[in-house]
C-alpha cells in the first residue's frame, strides 16, 4: 500500500484530534520516513497483547490500535464463546492502570464489548470518563470528567481474578506493567483467568483484521460514541460497576491464605508511582501488629515517574528512595516493593553488616517454595506427593532439587505467567494441588490467581518473614534462610543479563546466522574450550536432545527465537553444571540470557554462572561487533 493510501486509511478511522494532526503535519511536511515508521507496519498481537509507545500511527498504542484490538477480541470471544458454555451472553471484565490515556483506553475496549451485546464488568470509575471520552463523544450526558490519574485504577490481577468471580468470558487490562513512562500495553485474558496462548492470539489478531472500521460509524451507535455506550450499558444493566465488590472478594480470598496475622516488625512499602497502595492497605489491615512505612514521594500513582529512571523494582537505583527511607527509621530491616501495576513483588533486606541487599527473582521464588513446603509438611506430609510447584525454563532449577528431596513434584513451562497458570490449571483439574509458581523476573502466583500477584506476594511474605526472621527466631535474615536451603539441596547460583539491540532484527540474525551456523547438527558438542554440551534444546526449530524422535516436550514456535543447554565444564567435578536459556524478548528491544549454574559452594556456582556468560558473549553475541549493549 502507497503511503498516501496508509495516512489516507489512518484519517479515516481516526477521531481524536491530536492524533489526526500528528499525521497530517507529517504528510504536509512530507516526513516519508517517520511516517512510514508509524503507518507501514502494525503493531502486532501475540500472547502478550499489545505494547508500545503511545503514539499517533498503525504500529503504536493509540485510539486507533486500542479500538481495532478491542473489536478483534469482541467478535473472536462472540464467535465462540456459545462453544466454551460461558453464562447466558458473552462477557468481559475490564481494568485499567493510571498510565496515560489508560482509562481512555479501558473505555474503548468497554465500548467496543457494549456495543455487540457484552456483559461488562468494569473495574474502572463508571460515574467520570476520560476527558476525551467525553469531548469525542456524539451523545452528551452527565458524566464528570476525571481529574486524576488515580481515579478507577486497579492492579492487574484483579482482571484475573474477577473473570474466575464472575465467570466472564474474558478480560482486559490497560497498563504496560514496568515499562517505561511514554509505553502503554493491552493485556488480554482467557475465560479461564490466564493471559491468551495459542491458538487464541492467532485467532484474535485474524479477527482484528476483519474488524478494523469503527463499527457503526456515522450512526447514532458508534463504538467511538462511548457515553452513550456507558449510558446505554448502565440502563440496560449490562454495564456493571464491580470494583468495590470484586475488590472485597478479592482482599478476601488473600485472606484465606494467611495462617498466622501477628506482625511484630515495621518495614518500609513502596509502589514505585503505580497503583498498588491502596489494595496492600487493605491487605495488610487483615494482619495485627508491625507498621509499614509507604515511600512519601512514591506512594500516589503517577504516570511519569518522576523518581526513577525506569519503574521496575529489578533496576538499579529502584529501590533507593525506599531503603533511605529505611535507614531513617530505628530497627527497621525490610524493604517491600511492588511494580507499578502492582503483579510483581521485591524485597531488600539488611545484611549483619548493616548494608542492604536485594533479594533476585530466584531468590525470592526459592524462599516462598521452601515456605509453602514447609508449611504443607505440618499441615499434611503425606500429601506432598500430591503437590506441584511450577516455574518457567529460565528460573532456577532448585525447585526440581526441593522436589527429588521431599518427594513432590516438578513443571517447569515456557517464559511466561500465560505458560505458567495455563499449566498450573491443567495440574489442577487432574486432581493436583499447585500452591506456588513463579518466574525468575520477580512474578510469584499463588491460590488467588492463575496469575503472578505481587500483592498475594506480600501478604505472603509478611508471614514467610514474621515466622522465620522476626525477634523471637533463630534467622537473623533471609540470607541465613537461603545459606541453610543451599546446604541440603545444593548452590544453585545466576548471572542473568541481556544484551539491547538497536535493530530487532538483530535478534534473527545472531540466532540464525551466528549461533545455530557455528554447528554442523541439531546441537553442537561444544560451546568453546570451557564447556561440554549435554543437553540441546532449540524450541525454534523444533528439537531437543534425549526424546522420542528429538520432540521437545514443551511447544516450538519458529516465530520465537528460544535455546536451552545444559553444559558441563570441562574442568570441573562430575556434579557441576550449567543451565543456560537464551531468547529474543517478545516486549521489549533486548537479547535476553539466563544462566544457572549448580555447584557444591556458593562461590564456585557463581564463577560458573560467570564463566558461561563470558563464553557465551566470546563465542556468540560479540556485542562489539554486533552493535550490542551488554547489561549483567
Amino acid at each position: 500500500m502507497s503511503l498516501e493510501c496508509l495516512v489516507n486509511s489512518w484519517l479515516e478511522v481516526d477521531i481524536n484530534p491530536k492524533t489526526r494532526s500528528e499525521i497530517e503535519q507529517l504528510s504536509r511536511d512530507g516526513s516519508t520516513k517517520k511516517l512510514t515508521e508509524k503507518l507501514s507496519k502494525r503493531i502486532s498481537f501475540g500472547t502478550a497483547g499489545l505494547r508500545s509507545e503511545m503514539t499517533s500511527g498503525f504500529a503504536h498504542m493509540n485510539d486507533v490500535t486500542v479500538l481495532q484490538a478491542s473489536q478483534g477480541l469482541v467478535q473472536y470471544i462472540n464467535d465462540n464463546w456459545k462453544t466454551e458454555s460461558r453464562g447466558e451472553c458473552p462477557s468481559i471484565v475490564v481494568g485499567h492502570d493510571h498510565r496515560h490515556h489508560s482509562k481512555r483506553f479501558a473505555e474503548l475496549a468497554a465500548s467496543a464489548a457494549l456495543y455487540k451485546g457484552f456483559k461488562v464488568y468494569y473495574l474502572g470509575s463508571t460515574e467520570d470518563l476520560s476527558s476525551d471520552s467525553i469531548d469525542l463523544s456524539a451523545t452528551k450526558a452527565d458524566f464528570k470528567v476525571a481529574t486524576s490519574a488515580a481515579d478507577g485504577v486497579c492492579h492487574t490481577p484483579m482482571v484475573p481474578f474477577s473473570i474466575d468471580y464472575y465467570g466472564a468470558s474474558c478480560g482486559v487490562m490497560v497498563t504496560a506493567s514496568h515499562n517505561p513512562a511514554k509505553d502503554n500495553g493491552y493485556k488480554v485474558y482467557y475465560g479461564n483467568g490466564c493471559q491468551i496462548i495459542p491458538p487464541h492470539d492467532e485467532g484474535i489478531a485474524h479477527a482484528i483484521d476483519q474488524n478494523l472500521a469503527p463499527w457503526g460509524k456515522g450512526s447514532e451507535n458508534s463504538v467511538y460514541d462511548v457515553v452513550g455506550q456507558f449510558s446505554r450499558g448502565l440502563a440496560s444493566g449490562k454495564l456493571l460497576s464491580v470494583y468495590k465488590e470484586a475488590t472485597d472478594r478479592y482482599v478476601a480470598n488473600v485472606g484465606e491464605s494467611i495462617i498466622s496475622k501477628k506482625l511484630d516488625f515495621d518495614f518500609v512499602y513502596t509502589p514505585v508511582h503505580g497503583v498498588g497502595l491502596s489494595i496492600f492497605e487493605k491487605v495488610f489491615a487483615l494482619f495485627e501488629g508491625g507498621e509499614y512505612i509507604s515511600v512519601p514521594d512514591q506512594s500516589n500513582p503517577d504516570p511519569d515517574f518522576p523518581t526513577v529512571s525506569f519503574p521496575n523494582p529489578e533496576e538499579k537505583g529502584a529501590l533507593d528512595l525506599a531503603i533511605k527511607e529505611a535507614d531513617s527509621r530505628a530497627n527497621c530491616n525490610l524493604v517491600v516493593a511492588n511494580d507499578p501495576d502492582a503483579d510483581r513483588f521485591s524485597v531488600a533486606v539488611r545484611t549483619k553488616t548493616g548494608n542492604w541487599q536485594q533479594l533476585t527473582g530466584n531468590e525470592i521464588g526459592f524462599l516462598f517454595a521452601m515456605w509453602i513446603i514447609e508449611e504443607q509438611e505440618k499441615r499434611d506430609p503425606d500429601s506432598l506427593k500430591n503437590v506441584y510447584l511450577v516455574d518457567s525454563t529460565v528460573s532456577s532449577q532448585i525447585l526440581k532439587s526441593m522436589a527429588d528431596h521431599h518427594g513432590f513434584k516438578f513443571q517447569d513451562t515456557l517464559t511466561g505467567f500465560k505458560w505458567i497458570g495455563n499449566k498450573a490449571i491443567d495440574l489442577k483439574n487432574e486432581g493436583y494441588l499447585v500452591p506456588f509458581g513463579y518466574e525468575e523476573a520477580i512474578g510469584y502466583m499463588f491460590s488467588s490467581v492463575n496469575d503472578k500477584d505481587g500483592i498475594a506476594a506480600a501478604a505472603i511474605w509478611l508471614q514467610l518473614y514474621q515466622e522465620w526472621f522476626s525477634s523471637t527466631t533463630k534467622y537473623t535474615s533471609p540470607l541465613d534462610k537461603l545459606e541453610e536451603g543451599y546446604q541440603r539441596y545444593g548452590y544453585f547460583k545466576e548471572c542473568n543479563g541481556y544484551y539491547k539491540l538497536d535493530d530487532l532484527s538483530k535478534t534473527d540474525y545472531i540466532f540464525n546466522e551466528v549461533i545455530r551456523k557455528s554447528y554442523d547438527s541439531h546441537a553442537p558438542d561444544n560451546i568453546g574450550a570451557e564447556f561440554k554440551v549435554n543437553y540441546w534444546r532449540d524450541l525454534t526449530v523444533g528439537y531437543e536432545s534425549g526424546t522420542k524422535n528429538n520432540v521437545p516436550i514443551l511447544p516450538s514456535d519458529p516465530k520465537a527465537q528460544m535455546i536451552t543447554s545444559v553444559l558441563k565444564p570441562t574442568n570441573g567435578t562430575d556434579d557441576e553444571y550449567v543451565r543456560f536459556t537464551c531468547r529474543g524478548s517478545g516486549t521489549e528491544p533486548k537479547l535476553k540470557v539466563y544462566i544457572e549454574a549448580k555447584a557444591q559452594s556458593g562461590d564456585r556456582s557463581v564463577e560458573l554462572a560467570r564463566l558461561c556468560w563470558d563464553v557465551l558473549k566470546r563465542e556468540w553475541f560479540k556485542p562489539v561487533e554486533n552493535g550490542l549493549q551488554e547489561v549483567v
